[in-house]
């Protein structure tokens, strides 16, 4: 068998009128002899025939048969042609057609040889040369075999260099069995991957005359032709996957971070659904998240320690009252109160701002891994209140943000965002860290970085206050003292928020003095409203004012329209007293007058 390796072959017959019957016989049985010696197969060698005269004829291709006994049959059921010897339309047909990869021809980067093998036994009454030409070009190999009449000058115009070995005569169809065998010979040649040291990592393909390297699925030949690299399926960028894409020998797969699950297009991610378990307990809404669920109460409902059970509440903890500053509750109803010195607007529940204040606010919040993320919006929903009591703008006051928890990052610095809106919705945006609590470590960073000039805190010159809030839950894991000093003593108002396992001693070593006014604490996290409130009152009466000195419209303009509109309301009511005292003496008067009548009547 001829063993040299996988090619695809297609046999050009010449069926004129002048090759007869018996003759076609012989060249039936060269083909036929011929394959029989092939290793033939879908991925060894393929074999397609085709005839020709004045046409020609497709008898069938190369992705048509991978069985000699199939090839046989179908080369005995070949009726010859019979009319002229259009040799250059053939070899037209063979380049355009039978070596296309949609008629079985592998494709050229698998560099698998390509040979015509054309039969002919006369002159060919079209030219050659040029065709010849063009397919050699497009990598066919041919080989011209003249019998008995054939033309040596058009053989040697078809066949490809060198001619000695491509270019084939002989001298009766007699013969050409008896060629068949020196034929595959040549046709064969030496096995080059047994006969010398090809050096391939994976396999060694043998060609007629030499040999090339191949991968294993799953690697690609590197440029020296001889050793192999994995395929990285993911490098290119085009995988698609939505989390995550793992390279596995020339393919790959998609796979999700912890807490979701891949879907059905095996490429975008779904958050699992913890609360469709049906495990979670919770009395009134489970509400899902990465890596698990929380529970959740209905409006007017408080979440217990359990964190499972609700209890209801008074309406202002109850429902989204919307209250700038403050919810009172009363019997069925709530309303809203402004501090001290402010006024309620007409929407009755926004304040007037302390809007002469001028402050840098720098709020480092806690991220670590008691807080919970469930926890952690809430604390977020805390920071956008003490937002909502602030005049934001770049010449005004100037809200940067920090979280810590084992590390710590900047969210947003001083100088990022001018409008309370767009704070808000970046705090909305922060991701929860997790992890230790470093309290001193964000501290230093507040103090080093925060607060610097290039991360928008305004010079001391321009008498902008600076003022820090610290949120924490819990024990610093590492010392607070030595930067909670230098804080305040660079000029920072630090204001220290605690809730739930916090540690007053730490809160209080970072509040600025008095420290009553300067740090607050709550039991948990969903009773945090006061200390908005705490925060709001401390904050206010310091009034920074900037380059400029405006004086506050929170100070006597307030007291002096309070007064007024006092004033005129105990008058209102001293009239009104006025008038229903004057109306129940005339209504005595005419009761006696009617007592008279009645009595003088008896």
């Amino acid at each position: 068998k001829c063993r040299t390796g996988p090619l695809d072959i297609v046999f050009v017959i010449d069926s004129s009128r002048s090759v007869r019957p018996f003759e076609f016989e012989t060249m039936r049985r060269f083909m036929i002899d011929i394959i029989g010696n092939l290793d033939v197969g879908p991925n060894a060698t393929r074999v397609g025939v085709i005839q020709y005269s004045s046409q020609v004829q497709n008898i069938f291709s190369l992705k048509t048969f991978f069985t000699r006994a199939d090839m046989e049959r179908a080369i005995n059921s070949i009726i010859p042609l019979a009319q002229g010897t259009m040799t250059g339309l053939a070899i037209q047909y063979a380049m355009n057609v039978a070596f296309t990869t949609q008629e079985g021809a592998r494709p050229l980067h698998k560099r698998i040889p390509r040979i015509a093998i054309i039969v002919t036994d006369g002159r060919p009454q079209d030219r050659v040369t040029e065709v010849a030409t063009q397919a050699r070009n497009a990598g066919i190999e041919i080989y011209a075999v003249g019998i008995q009449r054939a033309d040596m000058n058009s053989l040697r115009a078809m066949a490809s260099p060198p001619l000695e070995e491509h270019v084939f005569l002989v001298e009766s169809f007699e013969l050409i069995q008896q060629f068949a065998k020196q034929f595959q010979d040549k046709l064969c040649g030496v096995d080059m991957c047994v006969e010398r040291e090809h050096g391939c990592q994976h396999s060694c393909i043998s060609t007629p005359g030499s040999f090339y390297c191949e991968c294993n699925p799953g690697y690609r030949l590197n440029v020296d032709g001889k050793t192999c690299s994995p395929i990285d399926a993911c490098a290119d960028g085009r995988h698609g996957c939505q989390h995550h894409c793992v390279s596995v020998r020339g393919s790959y797969s998609c796979r999700c971070r912890a807490g979701y699950y891949l879907s059905q297009n095996k490429r975008s991610c779904t958050m699992i659904d913890y609360c469709s378990f049906g495990n979670h307990s919770c009395q009134h809404e489970c509400v899902s998240i990465p890596n698990g669920h929380y529970c959740r109460c209905r409006s007017g409902f408080t979440l217990q320690p359990d964190s499972k059970s609700c209890r209801a509440t008074d309406l202002c903890n109850g429902v989204d009252h919307g209250c700038e500053f403050k919810c009172v509750s009363t019997e069925g109803s709530y309303h809203c109160v402004c501090p001290e010195g402010q006024q309620l607007q007409g929407d009755g529940k926004t304040c007037s701002k302390c809007g002469a204040g001028h402050v840098d606010l720098v709020m480092v919040i806690d991220g670590s891994k008691s807080v919970r993320p469930q926890n952690f919006e809430l604390v977020k929903q805390f920071v956008n209140r003490i937002v909502d009591l602030l005049e934001v703008s770049p010449h005004g006051t100037r809200v940067g943000l920090v979280q810590y928890s084992s590390r710590v990052r900047t969210e947003f610095p001083l100088n990022k965002y001018h409008s309370a809106d767009e704070i808000k919705k970046a705090v909305m945006d922060v991701e929860y860290m997790e992890k230790g609590t470093m309290t001193g470590l964000a501290l230093k960073h507040m103090v080093e970085h925060s607060f610097s000039e290039l991360e928008g805190a305004r010079p001391l010159s321009h008498n902008i206050p600076r003022i820090g809030l610290v949120f924490t839950d819990g024990r610093s894991q590492d010392d607070i003292s030595e930067w909670a000093r230098r804080a305040k003593e660079s000029g920072i108002v630090m204001f220290a928020v605690g809730v739930g396992k916090a540690v007053e001693e730490e809160l209080r070593a970072i509040a600025s003095e008095p420290v009553e006014q300067h740090f607050s604490y709550s039991a948990d996290f969903t009773t945090m409203t006061h200390l908005v409130e705490n925060f709001s009152l401390n904050i206010c009466p310091e009034e920074g004012k900037g380059e400029t000195e405006i004086r506050s419209p929170c100070e006597c303009e307030a007291l002096v329209q309070f007064q007024t509109n006092t004033v005129a309301i105990l008058q209102s009511l001293t009239e009104k007293n006025i008038l229903w005292a004057r109306s129940l003496a005339q209504m005595t008067a005419r009761l006696e007058d009617l007592e008279k009548q009645i009595a003088n009547k008896k």
